[in-house]
């Protein structure tokens, strides 16, 4: 479970610039859930996930994941648990390296660093069977530097990445935005086969609202730091983009976007 207690943000504090994004800030994650989480720009999206990962703090209130208490714990040391896919796709992986190391280095995620070779050969064909519920064809190219991939073909093998080791947090941030709707679809259709295989708890920021009402348990939409619309369970299974669109719209507006 992942849980956000009493959170207040502040940013640019004690300047003509001063934001107070979050303030009592709370929300409670229960395992296995699936969130969609849609909002216009600044209405703090990204800086909730930020928070929940580590690459940002609050300053003051708490957040507890698995019943720990991991407010001041360092980035480094919530990512053995917590696996991320960013929006831009080079962010996932590391173009000079083919999709055979790349998916070598995600396999040694959490263990000791010794003198032993890199890339265990005999871990191929697991690296195969992983890449062929892609449907890319990605299981026949391990040799291939991941930096000639197209967008969405190297979201998906970050996505592959972020989720082979043993995590029980999946972050979304935007994995979509930067592809072509074609890839889009693909690639949401690869999340969604993951995250319920797996049965992870995920956080997924997407500005796309049909995604948002399709995929996921959950639909939450934010707005200056408060969750302006909660929806799940069977509410959620019935949605339809107008259900959301008027308030998405109204707050959209609001903020001059």
């Amino acid at each position: 479970m992942l849980s956000l207690n009493n959170i207040q943000k502040v940013f640019n504090a004690g300047t003509v610039d001063e934001n107070k994004l979050f303030t009592d800030f709370n929300l409670t994650v229960n395992d296995s859930e699936f969130v969609a989480i849609v909002g216009s720009n600044g209405s703090g999206k990204t800086t909730l996930l930020n928070m929940v990962c580590g690459t940002s703090r609050p300053d003051s209130g708490s957040i507890i994941f698995n019943g720990r208490d991991i407010t001041a714990l360092p980035e480094y040391k919530r990512a053995k648990r917590i696996g991320r896919v960013l929006q831009d796709p080079k962010m996932g992986t590391c173009a000079s390296l083919t999709i055979l190391e790349n998916l070598a280095l995600a396999d040694n995620k959490n263990k000791r660093y010794g003198l032993s070779r890199a890339v265990n050969n005999k871990r191929r064909d697991y690296y195969r069977t992983l890449l062929e519920t892609c449907n890319m064809g990605l299981e026949n190219r391990l040799g291939v530097p991941a930096g000639s991939l197209s967008g969405g073909q190297r979201q998906a093998l970050a996505l592959i990445i972020a989720t082979m080791t043993d995590i029980d947090l999946l972050i979304l941030d935007e994995h979509t935005a930067a592809l072509d709707p074609k890839s889009s679809e693909t690639l949401m259709e690869i999340t969604r086969r993951v995250v319920e295989e797996k049965k992870y708890t995920t956080l997924m920021v997407t500005h796309n609202l049909r995604f948002a009402v399709n995929y996921g348990t959950r639909l939450l939409m934010m707005h200056e730091g408060n969750a302006v619309m909660d929806i799940s369970g069977e509410e959620k299974k019935k949605l339809v983009v107008d259900d959301i669109l008027g308030k998405f719209n109204e707050i959209s507006i609001e903020c001059g976007n």
